[in-house]
């Protein structure tokens, strides 16, 4: 068989239509006869702000009954208190600080995450272990057909092969096979935290007068008005969470289907989004199972955090989950034999701030660790200052009107360790590091939080800007992923990468929306056409291989 290479792409209308049939996985295929799809609907920047999680001036029928029809856990934990680093754990299975995706953000940064770089710098994509690929990529090699509506926001590019679709008019409903298992993401964002002020103008849902404040927030107009506001956006986001599964319904797909529903992190609200406290780690998080008749309106204290929903997935459809992954399935048939002690998390730079915090917490208790207790607590980010709540805090504390509690945010220094009672002291303000009668418990969280940390590494031990050269080899910019190689031998089409941790996808027709996922050899024949492509996480992707077979 003769067969001929363009390099770079060169698309030719004269090219034959394909008649590749899909490679075998090299992962173990779904051995059920209905594999169950995977619904997530996620919401951003929000804490306990449901009815089914007590919230009674917060009106959310749709979740509440997902709840009730379903497990709610109530310890379910993000590894950040912001999204992109978050995101990363969630995508990977991996913490963020292990693999260098811990600073706030570094893909498509903000204007005032700029601050942080060298003049000229304008973000890079994390250049991940080798062997860290995003999950979705395993369940498309199974025949899944996975899309995510539509933030992405992992600290890298995500290669071609993760996903079918990925934008805002990602749906299960456009599989061309309607019997094709799917996994579904839908990102709510109108409970994130800019959309305090840009729906300033959006009729209020909760009277300001009505909301009960914490005690860390001064008793002012304009505090009240962003957490009304926030809450009216929870209620909003409940309706669009009831569309969503409205149309799962409707397409008789309720039965075959295990929906989750989280949160990001906590609170987009003052002293809370990008802490490591409960406030901001704590989510919702809500999963109905259809397959288990029995899980109806329980209730679920188990530990969870975000490296555990990678396994957790794998775990659900039946399909190995890699040795690599750092969290813990705890569903599905490989669920882990013991449910997690500790969570586990981390705080690293937010946007032009630089701070570097580690903490773990067991059933009661949370530990932390600050690396820079000579930095203070507050961050004056320049993003946050768009809420009327935070200029008028920073007012007040001008004036010297904030009283004890409302203070402790601005505190100058932090202790090298902070102790706290999560349930005699909710709102962590009572640092027990220093009382006698804790130093059992902190000595016993300091060795869990060593051993972890040892075991899982921590990245940012090395300043941001050589982690990134040391990456790139020293030069201006991200290595391009090796250009893939294609060798066939009679009917079969072999294609490689050089580089390591490389994903390989081809395509049938340029115009095909996606990438198929490379896993073994492709069968082929003469008059068949393939474009070939390879990215490494944190590399640039190669360039595309064109091949007509002769």
């Amino acid at each position: 068989m003769k067969h001929t290479y363009f390099l770079p792409v060169v698309v030719c209308a004269a090219f034959f239509a394909f008649r590749l049939p899909q490679p075998v996985p090299a992962s173990a295929p779904i051995q059920t006869k209905t594999p169950p799809n995977i619904l997530w609907i996620t919401c951003e920047d929000m804490s306990f702000q449901l009815g089914a999680y007590g919230n009674k001036l917060v009106k959310t029928p749709n979740i509440d009954r997902l709840a009730a029809e379903g497990v709610r856990f109530t310890n379910a934990f993000a590894t950040a208190g912001v999204c992109a680093p978050s995101r990363s754990a969630i995508i990977t299975g991996m913490y963020q600080q292990s693999i260098g995706t811990q600073n706030m953000r570094t893909l498509a940064a903000s204007a005032a995450a700029l601050d942080a770089y060298p003049p000229g710098f304008k973000g890079y994509s994390a250049v991940v272990p080798e062997e860290v690929k995003c999950f979705p990529e395993y369940l498309r090699a199974a025949g899944y057909y996975c899309t995510n509506n539509s933030k992405e926001d992992y600290q890298f590019q995500a290669p071609p092969t993760v996903w079918d679709e990925s934008s805002n008019k990602a749906h299960w409903r456009n599989r061309t096979d309607k019997n094709q298992p799917f996994f579904a993401i839908f990102n709510l964002t109108v409970t994130h935290e800019s959309q305090v002020w840009v729906r300033a103008k959006e009729p209020l849902l909760v009277k300001p007068e009505d909301v009960v404040l914490p005690p860390y927030y001064p008793d002012v107009p304009e505090v009240r008005l962003d957490v009304a506001r926030h809450l009216s956006n929870a209620m909003v986001m409940d309706e669009q969470a009831g569309k969503i599964l409205a149309q799962l319904r409707e397409d008789g797909l309720e039965q075959n289907t295990i929906v989750f529903f989280y949160s990001d992190h906590g609170d987009g609200l003052p002293f809370v989004k990008r802490e490591i406290y409960d406030r901001g780690l704590r989510v919702p998080f809500i999963v109905k199972n259809p397959f288990e008749k029995s899980k109806k309106g329980v209730v679920d204290h188990r530990f969870i955090s975000f490296v555990d929903l990678a396994p957790t997935i794998l775990s659900l459809v039946d399909l190995p989950i890699p040795a690599h992954l750092q969290g813990q399935a705890f569903l599905g048939k490989q669920q882990a034999p013991k449910p997690r002690q500790y969570t586990f998390a981390a705080r690293d730079r937010m946007d032009s701030e630089y701070d570097r915090v580690r903490t773990v917490r067991d059933s009661r208790y949370r530990y932390v660790r600050n690396y820079m207790p000579e930095k203070p607590y507050y961050q004056n980010i320049q993003y946050r200052l768009q809420q009327p709540s935070m200029r008028a805090i920073l007012a007040l504390k001008e004036q010297g009107k904030l009283n004890e509690v409302q203070s402790l945010w601005f505190r100058p220094t932090k202790p090298k360790e902070e102790l706290y009672d999560c349930q005699k002291d909710p709102y962590e303000f009572n640092n027990l590091a220093e009382l006698p009668q804790y130093q059992a418990k902190l000595k016993e969280l300091r060795k869990v939080y060593e051993a972890w940390i040892q075991k899982v590494g921590d990245t940012a031990a090395e300043p941001e800007m050589e982690m990134v050269r040391r990456w790139w080899n020293g030069k201006e910019q991200a290595p391009v992923t090796e250009t893939p190689k294609i060798q066939s031998e009679f009917s079969k089409i072999t294609l490689s990468c050089a580089t390591k941790g490389a994903s390989i996808g081809y395509k049938q027709r340029w115009k095909d929306p996606s990438w198929k996922v490379y896993t073994q050899p492709i069968n082929a024949s003469a008059g068949d056409s393939l474009y070939v492509v390879a990215h490494r996480i944190g590399y640039q992707k190669s360039p595309v291989v064109v091949l007509k077979l002769n």
